[in-house]
């Protein structure tokens, strides 16, 4: 775990510059396209897999041959109908959102691209069910630099929504054919009855809990592509994405390792109890305090920055997001334990009651409060990110209380000391520069007074990594 969070460190860090740089180029409105595209063609992925690739990972025995050709040949069947519907239909899809003919480009490259990524599963999943994530991350880092690089190239010329779709598809032919090279695979043809009735048996269940999260996000997503303007919707995105940075960096990594580790644990209940205590504590020691900081930094951060005052109205959303994501944040391991023992029922259970409040409170306070609705009744709704930990309970003993306590401690007294800072220094370039050295120093020695003796085995074994 601390293995794979270090070396992707680095690769989240590229992709929140790049980010930066393109919110810098481009105007919301863009970005509004781009995300209300990119959530219609997550539709796709969904009807594209049908919860077999997790059905893999999770199976208790190594997968046969005949369970990754009928797994294959399954997906792709389904991949190559939903792209060439999507083509089919993709003026009409344009014509509905009003995309002009940027977004229709966009969103029929995304389409070529979504196939190139389906011919990465059963890559994927070979590596994840090793836990070999240091060969698993290396496309994921082609991935990302070819994609940001080609798009912030076009967006520096000008090119605007068209950047991405370019991006996107050298991302799909260069992460495909890196994966291939570090892990190959001989696709094949053929469909075998019992493996596949075994591996539905998980996966369509699983997968009706895909169904439900691309309900409550893409969804709505894509229906904000017709109730907002372009411009409102980029507002939205640009929130979520900052506020998300402390999931993207800490969280994405840790719960990539959880659902395979968990899974292979689940015959031993005390090994997974102290499983999912320790990720507790390792996403609440590092998310806290990254998502205070980003709280604290971003009004400053927007004044310093040229040309970034644009976003200034997105940041009430950013700051009631960054609420949500930090429940959420420690919610997650708990889902991904239920789905590893396979109480799939349970997290199909939380996700209908988040997707029905999702679409009961976001359009009732989008009515009342503009596109500053959606992060409102995301950060209502976070509060019954609580409700998983009973539910795990009933299978797993595990305490939750002790692995959070000192992390909140030490956060409490990171605030405290912004809130002196920030009440001394007025300038925003020194709150900046003065907030994240103080912050950074007040939550690192907290935390080693608190927990020295505790983290010192996970440092030396960082140390012995690199």
């Amino acid at each position: 775990m601390i293995a794979l969070t270090s070396r992707t460190f680095l690769l989240q860090i590229i992709s929140l510059v790049a980010t930066f740089i393109l919110t810098v180029l481009l105007d919301p409105a863009v970005f509004g396209v781009f995300f209300v595209v990119s959530a219609a063609i997550n539709f796709l992925n969904y009807f594209s897999d049908i919860g077999l690739a997790a059905a893999l990972i999770q199976k208790k025995e190594e997968p046969s041959r005949v369970d990754l050709i009928t797994t294959f040949t399954i997906q792709q069947t389904l991949v190559v109908t939903a792209v060439i519907l999507a083509l089919v239909f993709s003026r009409q899809v344009a014509g509905f959102f009003n995309l002009g003919a940027s977004g229709l480009f966009l969103f029929r490259i995304l389409a070529i691209a979504f196939f190139l990524s389906s011919l990465k599963t059963i890559p994927s999943v070979l590596l994840e069910r090793k836990l070999n994530f240091q060969k698993l991350v290396i496309p994921q880092i082609i991935e990302t630099v070819s994609f940001y690089a080609v798009t912030i190239i076009l967006a520096a010329q000008g090119y605007g929504v068209v950047s991405f779709a370019w991006g996107a598809l050298v991302r799909g032919i260069t992460g495909t054919a890196a994966l291939y090279l570090l892990a190959p695979w001989k696709p094949g043809l053929g469909l075998n009855q019992t493996s596949a009735h075994h591996l539905l048996t998980f996966g369509i269940p699983y997968q009706a809990n895909s169904f439900l999260a691309l309900v409550k996000d893409d969804l709505l997503t894509v229906f904000l592509g017709k109730w907002l303007p372009f411009a409102a919707v980029g507002y939205i995105g640009w929130a979520k994405k900052w506020a998300e940075i402390a999931l993207r960096l800490i969280m994405d990594n840790i719960i990539k390792i959880t659902f395979p580790a968990f899974s292979r644990l689940q015959h031993d209940m005390a090994l997974l109890k102290k499983a999912i205590e320790k990720s507790i504590l390792l996403l609440s020691l590092l998310t806290l305090p990254i998502a205070v900081g980003m709280v604290f930094m971003m009004r400053p951060f927007i004044d310093v920055v040229p040309k970034y005052s644009k976003w200034e109205p997105a940041l009430l959303s950013f700051y009631l997001f960054t609420i949500s994501s930090v429940l959420a944040a420690l919610s997650s391991p708990l889902v991904n334990a239920l789905n590893a023992i396979r109480k799939v029922h349970y997290t199909f259970y939380l996700m209908i009651m988040w997707t029905t409040l999702t679409w009961i409170m976001a359009p009732l306070f989008i009515s009342f409060f503009g596109f500053n609705g959606v992060a409102i009744a995301a950060s209502f709704i976070s509060i019954t990110s609580f409700v998983p930990i009973f539910l795990l309970r009933k299978v797993v003993s595990f305490r939750l209380v002790s692995q959070i306590i000192k992390p909140v401690g030490a956060t409490l007294v990171m605030i405290l000391s912004l809130l002196i800072v920030f009440s001394v220094v007025t300038q925003p370039i020194w709150q900046l520069i003065i907030g994240i050295g103080t912050g950074l120093t007040v939550y690192t020695l907290v935390i080693y007074i608190l927990m020295g003796k505790e983290l010192a085995p996970y440092i030396s074994l960082l140390r012995e990594k690199r």
